[in-house]
This record gives C-alpha cells, sequence and structure tokens, in this order.
C-alpha cells in the first residue's frame, strides 16, 4: 500500500506540473499546486494511517519532490515541462512549496 501511495505522489507531481501553466483569463492561476498539496497532505496522512516509520510515511513527499526534480531537466529533443523563464521558475518555486509544505506538516503533527 506504501508503494501505491508513493506512485501516488509522482502521479501528483505530474498532473500538477502539467496544469501548471494555466490561465484565468489573462491572469496565471496556478491552482494546482494548490490542488497537489491537498493531494500530498492526504497522501501523507494515508501513509501513516500504514506505518509509524517517518521515512516510510514521507515516501510520497520524497516521490513528488523526485519527479519535480527529474522533470527540470530536459528530455529527449530538449523539451521542458517548466520554463526557463522568471515568471516559470516563480510557479516552479510555488509549486514546490505549496505541493511540500501541508504534507510535511500533516506529517509533522500525525508523528509527533
Amino acid at each position: 500500500m506504501l508503494a501505491l501511495l508513493t506512485l501516488d505522489g509522482v502521479l501528483s507531481a505530474v498532473a500538477g506540473a502539467l496544469f501548471l501553466p494555466s490561465y484565468l483569463g489573462v491572469v496565471p492561476m496556478p491552482v494546482s499546486a494548490l490542488i497537489s498539496g491537498a493531494v500530498n497532505a492526504a497522501l501523507v496522512w494515508a501513509a501513516v494511517q500504514w506505518t509509524s516509520v517517518r521515512g516510510l510515511a514521507a515516501g510520497p513527499l520524497g516521490a513528488f519532490l523526485a519527479t519535480v526534480i527529474v522533470l527540470t531537466f530536459g528530455g529527449p529533443g530538449g523539451d521542458v515541462v517548466f520554463a526557463g523563464t522568471t515568471s516559470g521558475m516563480v510557479r516552479l518555486l510555488l509549486f514546490v512549496a505549496v505541493g511540500i509544505i501541508p504534507g510535511a506538516l500533516v506529517l509533522r503533527r500525525c508523528l509527533a
């Protein structure tokens, strides 16, 4: 079950990254960052229900962060998921922070 929750952390990162550049009219709205943060918090909560080992319960967060790191590199043909512009980097930092912090808080609270 923990392996499936970790896989869901990967899927959360991929789906959130693909929908990150969405717009509401002409205003960039990174709603996927908020959704990924909520999903990651739920995944960590579910992982805590299956184990009391902090390292195993943090599996979805580690998978999320590792996937985001992999997505920052260019793929075959030079395609990149996160744009190299200033606004793209701000969105990336927002995505990582909002994606990790809620899950880390749940992990800290549940295992404290």
